[in-house]
């Protein structure tokens, strides 16, 4: 059994192998001059797609080669400020709730 005889196609109704093959000559017909055209527009889009593609691949192994930054240090008196800052807050979020 062929895809073109295929009792699936055939369920919903779509064209067997010979009314197939009547699509794909009324379509050369209808489009046979552009067809070189068309042939030449998906080969660029193609070539374009695998640049960028190797592009982007690039790019992220710079990223992964470049070193992590260190983490900054504070000082007690900036984790002392944090620390009041991040209380205030929460004391502020539990007095709106209990409203």
């Amino acid at each position: 059994m062929t895809i073109a005889t295929s009792p699936v196609l055939a369920a919903f109704g779509l064209p067997g192998g010979a009314e197939m093959i009547i699509i794909l000559v009324i379509g050369l017909l209808l489009f046979g001059s552009r067809l070189p055209s068309v042939g030449r527009n998906i080969g660029k889009s193609i070539t374009e797609f695998k640049k960028g593609m190797k592009e982007a691949g690039e790019e992220l192994s710079k990223d992964d080669s470049q070193p992590a930054t260190t983490p900054r240090q504070l000082t007690e008196d900036q984790m002392e400020r944090a620390t009041q800052e991040a209380m205030r807050r929460v004391k502020a979020e539990q007095a709106a709730q209990t409203k």
